[in-house]
């Protein structure tokens, strides 16, 4: 499987992805620590790829997403951003509306 249907999979099995740089316990960024934060308060389930365990992802993601940096959050598989607009998203209410009609669609 080439490295862009592995990033398809990842998106059509997971609802909620953030690939980010390490895992929400030990983030090795601090945007993807907030951007992980973020989600885990506003009550999202996610899943996390962590880019630095796979540098094939971390070098086609970018490509992939058309958005050059990580952390990179997709929603039913369609990118929603990085960083900062997770916590505009999460500070505007968004963020765990969001993931409740996720989790609702889920059921």
């Amino acid at each position: 499987m080439d490295i862009n249907q592995q990033i398809r999979t990842t998106l059509a099995e997971h609802s909620i992805v953030l690939f980010m740089k390490g895992t929400p316990e030990f983030p090795m960024c601090g945007f993807s620590g907030r951007a992980a934060q973020a989600l885990a308060d506003a009550g999202a389930t996610f899943h996390v790829v962590n880019v630095l365990a796979d540098p094939q992802v971390r070098a086609a993601l970018p490509h992939f997403a058309n958005w050059p940096t990580f952390p990179q959050l997709f929603i039913q598989g369609e990118l929603i951003g990085g960083c900062d607009i997770i916590e505009e998203l999460k500070s505007a209410g968004e963020l765990a509306r969001m993931a409740k009609d996720v989790a609702g669609a889920a059921s």
